[in-house]
C-alpha cells in the first residue's frame, strides 16, 4: 500500500512509525514531515492544506491512501478535494470537521444526537459574555469557537481572567470571521467535575471502531498549573477507568454523533476525538476533535500490536464493519514532551538537541520529533518549534513505562528546555 501523510509534528511521526512498520505499507510519504520521519519515510516539502498541492501529489505517487494528521488541512477541505480525485483518505471533509472547527457546531449535533455535555452559551458580545460568566460562576471554562491548536480553553476562578480570555477570543474572531462562519465566537461552558480522558474512534461513515483511552496533561506545569498547552504529556491504559469505557463511548457518544452527522448528509469518515469528563453523573463530551490528538497519539499508537495501515484504509473505503477490532499490548506507554523555552508564548528556537541516540539505546525507549529542524550546516538538530520532542517509553505497568521516559528524558539536552515531572505520577 502507498501511503501519503500529511502533517509535520510528533503526532505524525508517530503515525509513521506505526504504518512505516507494516507489511501492508510498501512506500510512505510524508509533507511536510520532520527530520525524524524522514529516517523512515520520504519527506516532501509541499503545503499540506493546499488541496491542489496534495492531490497532485497523491496522484503522482499513485497513492493508496491519504492520512491526514492536523486539522488545519481537514478544515482547508483537503479531505474533500482528495475523495474527488477517486483517492480514499482518512480524515472527515470540511463541514464534518466542523465538528473540531467549531465548538458551538459541536454543541448542535450533540444536542441533536442527545449526547451528554457540558451546558453552554455562545457569545458574540461583551455584553453576553459578561451575562454567562454570571451564569454558570466559577470555576468559568471560556473556549474560542474555533481552533486554536489546544489553547483556546481557560478555565479559571478569576473573573477578570475569564473576561479577558472570552474579549480576546472575540476580537480574534471579529479579525478572521468569514462570511459563511457560524455566528458565535466564544463559548462559555459550565464546569465539568472528575478526571478526563480521551477516547479515539475511528470511523467510516456508518461503523465505529474505539482506540485503547489514554490521559493527556494540557496544562504547562507541574501539579496542573500555569497555561494551557497543545499537552505535554500523556499515557494509556487508564488503570482507574471503567474496563468498559471505550465501549460506552462508541454506545453513547461516538455512534449517535456518526448517525446524526449521516442524517445531516455529511458522513464523517476519519478520527473522532471524544475529549471526556467522567463525571459523577457520568460520561461528558469536554470537547471534539476530528483528527489524531496530540500527545495521546504517541502514547496509544506505542501500545497498538493490530495493522494500523489496514484499519484506516478499511475505514477511508467504507469497509470498517468487515475489518477485525484494533489489538493492543499488555504493556503500559507513557509520553513525556520537552518544550522550548518560552512555550505556550513566544517559543525560543534555534537551540541545539542533543541526546537522543543516548535516549533511544534505552530498551522500551523511542524519541518522536515535533518542533526540530536542522542548522545551517544540515548536520546539526535543533528546537525549530514549541514543543520539541515527545520521549516515549513501553513498560509493564505505567509507573514502569514513566520511570523509563523519564530516563530517557534525562539523557537528551536543549537548553532552557522544559517538561512536566509528574506526568501519570500516581496513575
Amino acid at each position: 500500500m502507498k501511503i501519503l501523510l500529511l502533517g509535520a509534528g510528533a503526532r505524525e511521526h508517530a503515525l509513521a512509525r506505526c504504518l512505516a512498520s507494516a507489511p501492508a505499507t510498501s512506500e510512505l510519504v510524508v509533507a511536510p514531515g520532520n527530520p525524524g520521519t524522514a529516517a523512515i519515510a520520504t519527506n516532501l516539502a509541499i503545503d499540506p492544506t493546499s488541496p491542489v498541492e496534495v492531490v497532485e501529489l497523491a496522484t503522482q505517487m499513485d497513492a493508496d491512501l491519504v492520512v491526514v494528521g492536523p486539522e488545519a488541512p481537514l478544515v482547508a477541505g483537503v479531505a474533500d478535494a482528495v475523495r474527488e480525485a477517486g483517492i480514499p483518505v482518512f480524515g472527515p471533509g470540511a463541514e464534518a470537521a466542523r465538528l473540531e472547527g467549531s465548538k458551538a457546531f459541536a454543541k448542535d449535533v450533540m444536542s441533536a444526537a442527545g449526547v451528554p455535555t457540558a451546558e453552554a452559551v455562545a457569545c458574540t458580545t461583551e455584553g453576553e459574555l459578561s451575562a454567562a460568566l454570571d451564569r454558570f460562576g466559577a470555576p468559568y471554562v471560556v473556549k474560542d469557537d474555533g481552533l486554536a491548536a489546544g489553547k483556546g480553553v481557560v478555565v479559571t476562578s478569576d473573573r477578570a481572567a475569564a473576561m479577558d480570555h472570552g474579549m480576546a477570543c472575540l476580537a480574534k474572531e471579529r479579525e478572521q470571521l468569514q462570511p459563511d462562519a457560524p455566528e458565535s465566537a466564544v463559548l462559555v461552558e459550565e464546569y465539568l467535575d472528575g478526571p478526563e480522558a480521551s477516547v479515539f474512534c475511528v470511523c467510516d461513515g456508518a461503523t465505529v471502531r474505539p482506540l485503547a483511552p489514554a490521559q493527556d496533561f494540557k496544562r504547562l506545569a507541574d501539579g496542573d498549573a500555569g497555561p494551557n498547552t497543545g499537552g505535554m504529556g500523556a499515557y494509556s491504559p487508564l488503570t482507574w477507568a471503567p474496563e468498559d469505557l471505550a465501549e460506552q463511548v462508541v454506545r453513547d457518544i461516538a455512534q449517535p454523533v456518526v448517525d446524526e452527522m449521516a442524517r445531516r448528509g455529511t458522513a464523517f469518515i476519519g478520527l473522532l476525538y471524544c475529549g471526556l469528563a467522567l463525571t459523577g453523573d457520568g460520561l461528558r463530551v469536554v470537547e471534539f476533535n476530528v483528527r489524531f490528538g496530540d500527545p495521546e497519539t504517541q502514547a496509544v499508537l506505542a501500545r497498538l500490536t493490530s495493522s494500523l495501515p489496514e484499519l484506516l484504509h478499511s475505514a477511508a473505503t467504507g469497509r470498517l464493519a468487515e475489518s477485525p477490532a484494533p489489538t493492543w499490548s499488555e504493556q503500559a506507554a507513557v509520553d513525556v514532551v520537552l518544550a522550548a523555552s518560552g512555550y505556550p508564548g513566544a517559543a525560543t528556537i534555534g537551540g541545539p538537541v542533543t541526546g537522543i541516540e543516548e535516549a533511544e539505546s534505552l530498551p522500551g525507549v523511542h524519541v518522536l520529533h515535533a518542533g526540530t529542524g536542522l542548522d545551517d550546516d544540515g548536520g546539526g538538530l535543533i528546537a525549530a518549534g514549541g514543543r520539541v520532542l515527545s520521549v516515549v517509553a513501553v513498560g509493564d505497568t505505567v509507573d514502569a513505562a514513566r520511570e523509563l521516559a523519564y530516563k530517557g528524558l534525562s539523557r537528551i539536552h536543549l537548553d532552557g528546555g522544559q517538561y512536566r515531572t509528574d506526568i501519570a505520577a500516581g496513575c
